[in-house]
């Protein structure tokens, strides 16, 4: 584990809150340090999306014996592969994150942490409705010559049940807010020295 580094700059090391959402969305394409905590974030977060369909399939009118037993193991299974991506973003804060000595210890690992907020990110999609990421924006040229960006509409489903959108989509936005809110002042902490993260 990386030990209290004097006069290392902290805080830089852990993704800003705006960083971790945009990694839910879209994979990482560019090469930075935190590289591996943010695909792996990506990752659980397609792996959120896999487990709310799989319950979906399982709590479906027509749901067989065997369908949910099927779904019950597709979501062992998808559990198995967030476990690992926890995991690698806990060995990474392991390796990578100096703690002071003697700074509180924080409640849960950055990964769990990662993991409860990609959970969140998924809930307030599908309170949306929205079926599939959202397409990267596009770049158009002014008249002036000038590059002005395009941004994608989301895609909402039409099937979807419209009634109470709005206030569960508020309802679920909100709660992710307030775990980015509760993330940054989290690894603001940490760079102060202030809070250490548990690596078991």
């Amino acid at each position: 584990m990386a030990i209290d580094y004097t006069g290392a700059v902290f805080g830089t090391e852990l993704p800003s809150p705006s960083t971790l959402l945009r990694a839910f969305r879209e994979p990482v394409t560019t090469e930075r340090r935190d590289r591996d905590v943010l695909e792996s974030a990506h990752e659980l977060a397609r792996c959120h999306e896999r487990r709310h369909r799989a319950l979906q399939t399982a709590h479906a009118a027509g749901a067989t014996p065997d369908n949910v037993a099927d779904c019950s193991h597709t979501v062992d299974t998808i559990d198995t592969q967030r476990a690992h991506q926890i995991a690698r973003i806990d060995d990474w804060v392991a390796a990578n994150i100096p703690h002071r000595a003697g700074a509180s210890l924080h409640t849960e690992t950055l990964g769990a942490v990662i993991d409860r907020m990609a959970a969140k990110w998924v809930a307030a999609q599908q309170a949306l409705g929205v079926s599939a990421p959202p397409a990267r924006a596009t770049t158009a040229k002014n008249g002036d010559g000038r590059s002005r960006r395009h941004a994608a509409a989301h895609r909402i489903s039409e099937d979807g049940p419209r009634r109470n959108v709005d206030s569960e989509a508020h309802l679920q936005w909100y709660r992710l807010a307030e775990l980015a809110d509760g993330y940054k002042d989290l690894i603001t902490e940490v760079a102060q020295h202030r809070r250490r993260l548990p690596v078991w």
